[in-house]
């Protein structure tokens, strides 16, 4: 039977786990959440990687890592500390090693850890599909142990810490054929790293579980800690959390917020990294923001003796029956309905025609939903008793995060009502604009993730436009409802080919009126083919000034000038169908 993930789902506590040590940086143990970012310059531009790496320092940042593709640019990472030590800046760096074993060697001289991802370790992926003997994968794993050992001998000597960072797109062929492209591939991909750093004695080592889809990667990050705990009390590592290849602006923000708050919210996560598609000084005050508001969730009262409603290991939505409000129905498999408040419907409604599909649907205040008190047993007996469904919410003014309230609700009423997922109980609360977008899509989006929520009412952001726009792309980032076209963006690094800033908003200019198609823009092919894999299209950094085309995740077109690339891309998306021109902008 699968051990617990967290301790208790209607709470807040944090995950005890043992320390790991990154130069002067403790991490996990009784040591606060710590934040860090990712340099987006070439690691041989020394001067470029010191002057980013003080900026980061300047505004928080307490770990700083840097990509190193070759052993030249592992051995440049010598340089850059022995220029931040003579700045006084003794930030712990990371190495971030793909592909190459003797880069992670070099590196390991002169870092403080050394970030290795198992899909390509020793690894490779060519989508090849092969079908293993249990004496062949045995062979297997002994062939990665070879590769792997001279990393964990040097760490262990210099007193490096690794992390052993699965990510979704980048699976070796080897797991996904036997584990398939799922949490529990993702999960075994880390744990046979693990097993190896275990059987040598050395233990200062985290993971992270890292996917674009936030319901993959909350997933995958609670069927790890269960796997940690079946396996024993000093299997208790800590954990990286982050959204890979989130994006940018709102969208990004949302879709890290859904899925670190969720983690966060059950005590999980020791470290934290939000990858966003734009410079990385912007990345820690959203990180920082999500740290507060881990630490304000740790002072919630615990609600005892409650069963969660739902599996936390396998996404599936809640089996709620239709109902019918004003003419649209919700609930029964429908998706998830956005309401308002009867005063913000009634500013938007002269706007309704330009807002098409992104308009509010039905208006709260008229909507006859029952609000909970989920002190009040007979109230919900009553409910329970009732044959046809209706639509149910918690009582505003109740004392509960929402995360925990709505679970609760879930758990208490039968499952044939919907029902109706709020952001905050205290409406009229004052709540600054990062925190507002940061709750907000934390406490909806991590509740979607647990399949529960069949409409939304955001009360938090108080402009009109604002908040029906935050329901709509909270949908979108957890999946729930496509409206527009779908981006996965990956954050800059110093691997990246092209200008990913300026590259995706010429992406989007010409494609933003795509309703319902995902396209995934790639600075490397680093885990560009696997986060590519449920993309309809995808646009890759093949070679410096040269972009490689997927359809899904097969290249199909190859070496395009990046001048014409996006031209191109637009032609591809007309051969496959899905092209349809922009609507006439309305004066």
């Amino acid at each position: 039977m699968m051990k617990a993930y967290c301790s208790n789902p209607f709470a807040c506590h944090r995950r005890s786990t043992r320390e790991v040590v990154v130069g002067k940086v403790g991490i996990g143990g009784t040591n606060p959440i710590r934040v860090q970012s990712m340099l987006t310059c070439d690691t041989m531009d020394t001067a470029a990687c010191v002057q980013q790496t003080l900026d980061l320092v300047k505004v928080g940042c307490e770990i700083v890592r840097i990509t190193a593709p070759t052993v030249k640019d592992a051995a440049n990472l010598k340089n850059i500390k022995s220029e931040l030590l003579a700045a006084g800046c003794d930030v712990p760096l990371v190495a971030d090693i793909h592909f190459k074993p003797d880069a992670a060697l070099e590196a390991a001289k002169w870092v403080e850890k050394v970030r290795v991802n198992p899909g390509n370790f020793a690894d490779k992926k060519k989508f090849d599909v092969r079908e293993y003997t249990d004496a062949e994968y045995v062979e297997e794993l002994a062939r990665i142990e070879e590769a792997f050992l001279p990393l964990i001998k040097i760490c262990k000597e210099r007193k490096v810490a690794i992390r052993i960072g699965t990510n979704h797109g980048s699976l070796s062929d080897r797991i996904m054929n036997r584990y398939g492209d799922t949490p529990n591939g993702m999960v075994e991909s880390a744990l046979e790293f693990a097993r190896i750093a275990r059987k040598y004695g050395f233990h200062n080592f985290l993971f992270s579980m890292k996917a674009s889809n936030p319901k993959v990667m909350v997933n995958a990050y609670r069927l790890l800690v269960a796997r940690l705990n079946q396996e024993g009390a000093d299997w208790n590592y800590p954990l990286h959390l982050g959204v890979t290849e989130a994006g940018e602006g709102e969208d990004g923000r949302i879709k890290s917020a859904i899925g670190i708050g969720s983690l966060l919210k059950d005590g999980l996560g020791d470290t934290i990294r939000v990858s966003l598609t734009e410079d990385s000084i912007h990345e820690i005050p959203v990180a920082r923001s999500l740290v507060d508001y881990a630490r304000i969730m740790e002072r919630e009262k615990p609600i005892a003796n409650l069963a969660l409603s739902f599996d936390p290991f396998v996404y599936a939505r809640r089996n709620s029956l239709p109902v019918g409000i004003g003419g649209v129905e919700l609930g029964g498999g429908n998706p998830a309905r956005v309401f308002s408040t009867r005063e913000i419907y009634s500013i938007l409604k002269p706007r309704f025609e330009a807002l098409g599909d992104t308009a509010p649907e039905v208006v709260y205040e008229d909507s006859g939903v029952v609000e909970v008190d989920l002190q009040d047993e007979e109230q919900i007996r009553k409910l329970n008793h009732t044959d046809d469904p209706v639509v149910v919410t918690v009582k505003d003014g109740t004392a509960l995060n929402p995360i925990t309230a709505f679970r609760a609700l879930a758990a208490k009423v039968h499952p044939r009502h919907p029902i109706l997922l709020k952001d905050t109980f205290v409406p009229d609360e004052p709540v600054d604009m990062m925190q507002c977008l940061l709750s907000s899509a934390a406490h909806i989006g991590a509740l979607l993730c647990d399949g529960l929520g069949d409409a939304i009412l955001i009360r938090q952001e108080k402009s009109p436009g604002a908040s029906i726009r935050l329901g709509f792309n909270i949908l979108q980032a957890a999946g729930n409802r496509i409206f527009k076209t779908d981006y996965v963006a990956c954050p800059s690094c110093g691997r990246t080919l092209f200008d990913l800033q300026s590259t995706t908003a010429r992406i989007k200019e010409a494609t933003l009126h795509l309703k319902g198609v995902k396209i995934a823009v790639m600075g490397c092919i680093v885990n560009g083919p696997g986060e590519m894999a449920d993309a309809d299209f995808g646009y890759v950094g093949g070679a410096p000034g040269k972009i490689n085309l997927y359809v899904g995740k097969k290249p199909v077109k190859f070496n395009i000038p990046e001048t014409e690339a996006v031209e191109r891309l637009v032609d591809l998306i007309r051969e496959n169908g899905k092209w349809v021109d922009a609507p006439e902008k309305a004066a």
